[in-house]
């Protein structure tokens, strides 16, 4: 059967699609390895959606291609999906430079923060803001990942803990995301830390979330899911286990920063709660990884945060032998990882988590789609499914852990529209 096509992409080295017949659901194990590689591929697009993909030789076979149609030629690079970024804190104020270079010298991030710096000192600056401020620089940041081949970001509140200001980061996300490329998928992650005014009056304000903020937030519809910063010194698995049934309850999916410092029980609770995913992991327990591999929820590290903190990294290759089902995310965020590229990140994850190339792409692919809920849609190139494509400026996949750091995207579609093609990277505040 012939089909028809406004959009060809052509003269691939290699297609990766990350599909395989029969396989179905997260990948885990060794399918964490099916990358799906089409040898000198091409991909064919009507509208917003992949209609075929196969090996160049049989394009004019199976693809009538429309009169005016978009041809783009690879020009014998790599073609693979569009990164899906599932975990940053894209909407925010301010910078927190000073605090990067206070880690070179020493200090830790656990050590800023109770001087008053991390997250508090974003809380500043975001509360500051107005409204139309954290726009602007919210859709200068997603232009900037877009070009670096990000076209499903998530992105989460937690800058306001406060109500008003958790509402106006949401607020600024769907406005920013308003006519943009990017698909944006929301989180409310008002139990990120403490605010001041409740230092001394932790559980009041777990009795302020579940009371006030989720019901406002699930009226409000600015978001999907629900996240919590489980980990010691921040909220305790009872108060995690508490914010994220109710969260449930209004209709917010949850998901949990665990684990990242310490063991601390979040992996095991967000196994129990079916969270959607368990993000951080750098620190997780035996029982957290075994209760993870039994479980649907998508276990999400973070090497750009271990790395720019200078901490130890996730253990990747227990948590992928354990049989966890693995994503990777850049963590964007104005303190612990500045890193914007999850093309860079899924060569850091080669580099530093031991990762194979071919499974570090999956886990920034189909993987992350699945921990967003958006994997009927995204994360891979198959027939149906959205054209989110990105054009790499090499042959080989390998290269992006072995040319690790350099920006080796060349040509990005997102919904079937070329919005970059071997132009620069654009600048952005941060």
């Amino acid at each position: 059967m012939r089909v028809a096509a406004d959009l060809v992409l052509e003269n691939a080295s290699e297609v990766l699609t990350m599909e395989r017949a029969g396989l179905t659901g997260p990948r885990r194990g060794s399918d964490l390895r099916e990358i799906g590689r089409v040898e000198r591929g091409a991909v064919a697009v009507r509208g917003e959606e992949i209609v075929w993909v196969g090996p160049q030789t049989e394009l004019a076979t199976h693809v009538d291609v429309a009169a005016g149609a978009t041809r783009l030629d690879a020009a014998g690079g790599c073609v693979l999906p569009g990164f899906v970024d599932s975990h940053t804190h894209l909407v925010f104020g301010g910078s927190r430079h000073d605090e990067f270079a206070m880690r070179i010298a020493g200090k830790t991030y656990l050590e800023i923060a109770a001087a008053g710096g991390g997250i508090r000192s974003s809380v500043r600056h975001t509360r500051a803001a107005s409204e139309d401020e954290l726009v602007a620089l919210a859709r200068a940041r997603l232009d900037r990942m877009l070009a670096l081949g990000s076209t499903t970001i998530e992105c989460k509140s937690g800058y306001g803990l406060a109500t008003e200001h958790e509402l106006k980061q949401l607020r600024a996300l769907r406005r920013a995301s308003e006519g943009h490329a990017v698909d944006t998928v929301s989180t409310f992650l008002g139990a990120h830390e403490f605010p001041p005014e409740f230092a001394e009056d932790r559980d009041g304000y777990v009795d302020l979330l579940v009371s006030e903020m989720i019901p406002a937030v699930a009226e409000s519809g600015l978001a999907e899911f629900a996240d919590v910063f489980c980990e010691q010194g921040v909220f305790t698995p009872d108060q995690a286990r508490r914010v994220l049934v109710a969260a449930a309850d209004a209709g917010l999916a949850p998901k949990l920063h665990a684990d990242e410092f310490a063991p601390s029980g979040a992996a095991e609770l967000a196994a129990e709660l079916g969270a959607v995913s368990a993000d951080h992991l750098s620190a997780i327990s035996e029982p957290g990884v075994k209760a993870l591999a039994r479980s649907d929820t998508i276990g999400c590290v973070l090497p750009g945060t271990t790395f720019s903190c200078r901490i130890p990294p996730a253990h990747a290759r227990r948590l992928v032998e354990a049989g966890v089902a693995l994503a990777i995310a850049t963590d964007f965020n104005p303190g612990s990882c500045a890193i914007d590229s999850l093309a860079v990140i899924a060569g850091l994850a080669s580099l530093q988590l031991s990762l194979l190339p071919e499974e570090a792409l999956v886990a920034a692919t189909i993987n992350a789609a699945w921990s967003i809920r958006r994997a009927d849609r995204v994360g891979s190139i198959r027939p149906g499914k959205l054209a989110d494509l990105v054009v790499l400026s090499v042959p080989d996949y390998r290269c992006l852990a072995y040319r690790f750091g350099a920006d080796l995207v060349r040509t990005v579609v997102k919904r079937g529209q070329v919005v970059r093609d071997a132009a620069a990277v654009p600048a952005t505040p941060i």
